[in-house]
């Protein structure tokens, strides 16, 4: 028994931390939006698991990870939008 409470221990942690997150984005979710601008951005690079998941790179400005359905080709130029909320979160999407 010993032997495994190392691994129990991870994967408590791990899943309390996962909760932990879950009420932020579910606040995030809930709160109005207050604006959405169109940003010009570059695809980088992408994981596909049943959605891909892309990082994609702001003209002046950060690289950000947006999960979308469709299919963007890589070092293809798209248009996403800054979605920012009341609460002050902001977050990316892909137009369209």
């Amino acid at each position: 028994m010993k032997r495994h409470a190392i691994g129990v221990i991870l994967i408590v942690a791990l899943f309390a931390a996962v909760l932990a997150l879950d009420p932020h984005k579910w606040t995030n979710n809930a709160s109005p939006i207050r604006s959405v601008d169109t940003v010009d951005a570059m695809v980088r690079s992408v994981q596909w698991n049943r959605v891909g998941i892309y990082l994609v790179s702001i003209e002046n400005g950060p690289s950000v990870l947006i999960k979308d359905k469709r299919p963007h080709l890589i070092g293809s130029r798209a248009s996403i939008e800054r979605v920012t909320r009341d609460n002050g979160s902001v977050s990316y999407r892909f137009a369209g």
